[in-house]
């Protein structure tokens, strides 16, 4: 399946809320989504609150489709509440390489 759409976020948890944070992520709705083909969460080493996710969706649509959704929405509004501060986003498209866990 190919990734026509892709970000990279780093999330800044509110101190002592990292571990939420990447347990949070970890049950995000995206991981069942078919369209969403790439969905990894990483640490700061240097900072446990500092949280990065890559995203990879198979077309920029599918990704406003299921983030326009009544679950994701959900999902935002309360990681909203364990964020400290904005997150950024920067323009990335994962285009291979591997993950084993």
């Amino acid at each position: 399946m190919s990734v026509q759409h892709g970000f990279h976020a780093t999330l800044t948890a509110k101190p002592g809320k990292g571990d939420e944070v990447v347990e949070f992520l970890l049950d995000a709705p995206s991981l069942t989504n078919d369209d969403c083909v790439v969905f990894l969460v990483g640490r700061s080493t240097g900072n446990p609150d500092v949280i990065y996710v890559t995203e990879g969706w198979t077309t920029p649509e599918a990704h406003s489709t299921f983030f326009a959704s009544d679950e994701a929405q959900a999902l935002v509004a309360k990681l909203g509440t364990l964020l400290d501060g904005e997150s950024t986003y920067l323009d990335e498209l994962p285009v291979g390489g591997k993950a084993a866990f």
